[in-house]
C-alpha cells in the first residue's frame, strides 16, 4: 500500500551527556496508520539519540512508502545538519569548518542515505511546547531511559 502522506515525530534524550540515553519516534500515515516506536543505549550520547530517531523513523517510512514524509524534531541539530551542513561535509571529506572529523559520521552517513531516498520535508518544532507528537516523543523517550535505571 501506498500512502499519500506520513508525519513523523521524533526525539532523542540523554541523563549526563555521555550516559543513558532513549530515543522515539511517532508516526502517522494518512491518519488511518499509526506507529510508535522507542530503544535506547546504555553509554551514549543526546546528539546521537536525536539521530538515532530519525534514522529509525525513516527505515519505518520506507517500508510504508509514501509520497511525503513530513519529518519534525526538535533538535536544531538534526535539522541543520540534513538540510544544510551535510553538504560542506561531504565536500570536506568530512571534515568541520574547523577541519576537524565530524561527529557522529556513521549516522550522518545512514540518515543521508535514507534522506537521498525519501521525498522527506524536515521541520523544526519547539520541543516542550504542547506539540502532541513531540510531547508523546518525549515522553517515550523518558520511559526509555528509566528502562535503563
Amino acid at each position: 500500500m501506498m500512502y499519500r502522506e506520513i508525519v513523523i515525530y521524533t526525539d532523542g534524550g540523554c541523563l549526563g551527556n555521555p550516559g543513558p540515553g532513549g530515543w522515539a519516534y511517532v508516526l502517522k500515515a494518512d491518519g488511518i496508520f499509526e506507529k510508535e516506536a522507542s530503544g535506547n543505549e546504555r553509554d551514549t550520547t543526546n546528539n546521537r539519540m536525536e539521530l538515532t530517531a530519525v534514522i529509525e523513523a525513516l527505515k519505518a517510512s520506507q517500508a510504508l512508502g509514501a509520497q511525503s514524509i513530513s519529518l519534525n524534531t526538535d533538535s536544531q541539530y538534526v535539522k541543520n545538519g540534513i538540510t544544510s551542513w551535510i553538504k560542506k561535509w561531504k565536500v570536506n571529506g568530512w571534515r568541520t569548518a574547523a577541519k576537524e572529523p565530524v561527529k557522529n559520521k556513521e549516522y550522518w552517513v545512514e540518515l543521508d542515505r535514507l534522506n537521498a531516498n525519501l521525498p522527506v520535508q524536515w521541520n523544526w518544532v519547539k520541543g516542550h511546547a504542547g506539540v502532541e507528537g513531540n510531547e508523546r516523543c518525549d515522553q517515550l523517550v523518558r520511559m526509555a531511559m528509566d528502562a535503563l535505571a
